[in-house]
């Protein structure tokens, strides 16, 4: 899972077999990745999410199905620490947040259609928010202050590959609106945004891909295209940004 603040991209865990390595780099300068500290298990296919101050890393497998939540200060290095459980032991979820809340959607086993959010600020467990339009897993998010947003996913099945995109308004809580279609049905891409724009790259869609789409986050309509990946179509990617919905 990758979640970044102003300052500080992070990623959480992985394959192979899963690990508890959190490195970082610095969206100002260029450079290898540093190690941040671990997370509290070694998990892989984990959701990530941040606001300015705390990045927090969202379920995933251990290789058990896991519940678990922790929690870095993104400014400090060190260990993560337990935020609390999930609704339900999952993996493949996508998540966003404003400055406030966190949200995680859709997930494995299932695929499940289940949103939840807990409180940045605090710790505990994750309440139920609503539902997605459809049950799906391998999905990308991202949000605005407002706005969440989930890209694709794979629904179960062959080829079980979708091209819905759906919005909620993270303030409240309900069940996703339909807010377009993106350029061709994917999963596993990186999604990633600003306060104005998303972004969706790469993925798999019977192959990898190397597209990457664009929507404007306030209105709703399908996907453009923006341009391709810098190298080879990819999957199983993630994405952040020191501009989106949690900053």
């Amino acid at each position: 899972g990758a979640c970044g603040g102003l300052t500080r991209g992070m990623g959480g865990g992985g394959e192979p077999v899963g690990t508890n390595v959190i490195s970082y780099v610095e969206f100002a300068t260029k450079g290898n990745a540093a190690d941040f500290g671990d997370l509290t298990s070694a998990r892989q296919v984990d959701g990530a999410l941040a606001n300015t101050t705390r990045g927090i890393w969202y379920a995933g497998r251990t290789p058990s199905n896991s519940n678990t939540i922790d929690y870095v200060t993104i400014a400090s290095v060190g260990n993560a620490t337990d935020f609390g459980d999930a609704t339900g032991s999952k993996y493949e979820n996508a998540c966003c947040s404003s400055s406030t809340r966190g949200i995680s959607g859709g997930g494995a086993p299932g695929p499940i259609n289940v949103i939840e959010y807990i409180t940045i600020g605090s710790t505990g467990n994750g309440t139920d928010f609503g539902d997605l339009t459809e049950s799906k897993q391998s999905l990308g998010s991202t949000s605005s202050t407002t706005r969440g947003i989930f890209m694709g996913g794979y629904t179960g099945g062959s080829p079980g590959i979708t091209n819905v995109i759906e919005y909620i308004t993270i303030a409240s809580t309900g069940n996703g609106t339909d807010f377009g279609d993106m350029t061709a049905g994917r999963y596993d891409g990186a999604c990633l945004g600003n306060s104005t724009r998303a972004l969706y790259g790469g993925g798999w869609s019977g192959s990898a891909s190397n597209v990457i789409d664009k929507i404007t986050i306030a209105s709703t309509g399908n996907a453009t295209d923006f341009g391709d990946t810098l190298d080879a179509n990819k999957y199983q990617s993630g994405g952040t940004s020191n501009g989106h919905g949690g900053l």
